[in-house]
């Protein structure tokens, strides 16, 4: 049970919470009194001036819902930086767009690593919808690389003009709306959002043909499924990472979040689903829970990931856990160059490693993919694990 008082509400979130309920009850109602979880996952995270990417929430860090590797240690984007480092410098220099900055901790170390290593990309686009958010990412690369600031550029949409280099999206996938289905051994319901006796509510109905033959699909894909089986699936995900990869050339698009290959993602044991709901550092459980003021993701499914590769014309020439990754890429020789030879400091690091590393932690739960297109590149950090069997 969670304690109360953590959970509380502030006046203003309150107040927010009940527009955006009253906003919900109004789409549902509009909808013939029944909205599919998708569109519903949809409203309560990027409704203008409403949803949870777009109304100014402290989301990241110790004082957030969450915490993502890139707020966890600089050590997760000094490995990214080495990646895009030998990308960068297989194709003799290029761009680097990154999708959903966050906090633009990611961005700033990258950046600040490249530069030491001397391959600096002509120019950091940042692609993210959040007006909220971009404030805060220019705010904070100002204070933390205030000469390369130029460099740096925020986009509406992805580049229209093909270009060369990489694309870089860290915990983006998982807040894709999802569609969240019910199996039974004779049909297939889908699973959507009602107002009952005021409140929001889960409710069943027949699943559309496409629903019906998703999960038909990928009914039995990790055993046997008992009769009830909750999921979900991501019916957008393929037409997205399209979209955003459209304008890459040359070079690689590198994707970091918490995910399963198919046969391990729909596991029988796993008969609840993937979704996760978190505020104030808690797992609330509940989707309905404070619309608009909690984060409401879905685990990945990788193999329809690499699905999606091949039908964007790139080539998955990588899959592995984040611990394998940060490995391939020397996270150690980058403990010892930031401790600088100070005890305390490399024994914060080794802390903050663990953490990105270890399997309880962050290590296995989160795994890393890389396309290419238009490069043969062996990458380093997909050198010493190689999961791509799994897919």
């Amino acid at each position: 049970m969670h304690n109360p008082r953590e959970l509380a509400l502030t006046d203003a979130q309150a107040r927010q919470a009940a527009r955006m309920h009253d906003y919900l009850a109004a789409q549902i109602a509009a909808a013939d009194g029944w909205l599919s979880f998708e569109r519903y996952m949809e409203l309560v995270l990027y409704a203008p001036g409403l949803g949870y990417y777009s109304a100014g929430a402290h989301k990241f860090g110790a004082g957030g819902d969450f915490t993502t590797a890139p707020e966890v240690s600089s050590l997760f984007g000094a490995c990214v930086a080495r990646q895009c480092a030998e990308v960068l410098g297989a194709l003799g220099g290029g761009c680097i767009l990154e999708i959903g900055a966050g906090s633009g901790r990611l961005a700033a170390e990258v950046l600040s690593r490249l530069e030491t290593l001397g391959q600096l990309p002509a120019r950091y686009w940042i692609l993210d919808i959040s007006a909220d958010l971009r404030e805060r990412q220019r705010d904070h690369l100002a204070r933390r690389l205030p000469h390369l600031q130029e460099r740096v550029q925020w986009l509406d949409q992805p580049p229209v003009e093909p270009f060369n280099g990489l694309i870089l999206a860290n915990e983006v996938l998982d807040a894709l709306p999802v569609r969240r289905f019910r199996w039974h051994p004779d049909r297939v319901e889908e699973l959507g959002v009602v107002i009952d006796a005021g409140r929001l509510a889960e409710a069943a109905r027949p699943a559309s043909s496409q629903v019906a033959e998703a999960g038909a699909r990928l009914a039995n894909s990790g055993g046997a499924w008992d009769d009830g089986y909750v999921s979900e699936y991501c019916p957008r995900l393929t037409a997205w990472t399209h979209s955003v990869t459209r304008s890459l050339r040359n070079g690689a698009a590198l994707w970091f979040d918490y995910g399963l290959p198919r046969s391990q993602y729909y596991l029988a044991e796993r008969h609840e689903g993937t979704l996760l709901c978190h505020f104030r550092h808690r797992a609330t459980g509940d989707p309905f829970l404070f619309p608009g003021l909690q984060d409401i993701t879905a685990w990945v499914d990788y193999t329809l990931l690499a699905e999606a590769s091949r039908a964007a014309g790139f080539t998955v020439s990588g899959f592995t856990t984040q611990s394998y990754f940060l490995a391939g890429l020397s996270i150690d020789q980058e403990m010892h160059k930031m401790a600088g030879g100070d005890a305390n400091r490399f024994a914060r690091l080794a802390n903050q490693a663990r953490q990105l590393m270890l399997p309880g932690e962050m290590g296995e739960r989160f795994k890393a993919m890389a396309w290419l297109r238009g490069l043969n590149l062996p990458l380093s950090g997909f050198a010493l694990q190689d999961l791509r069997h799994t897919l």
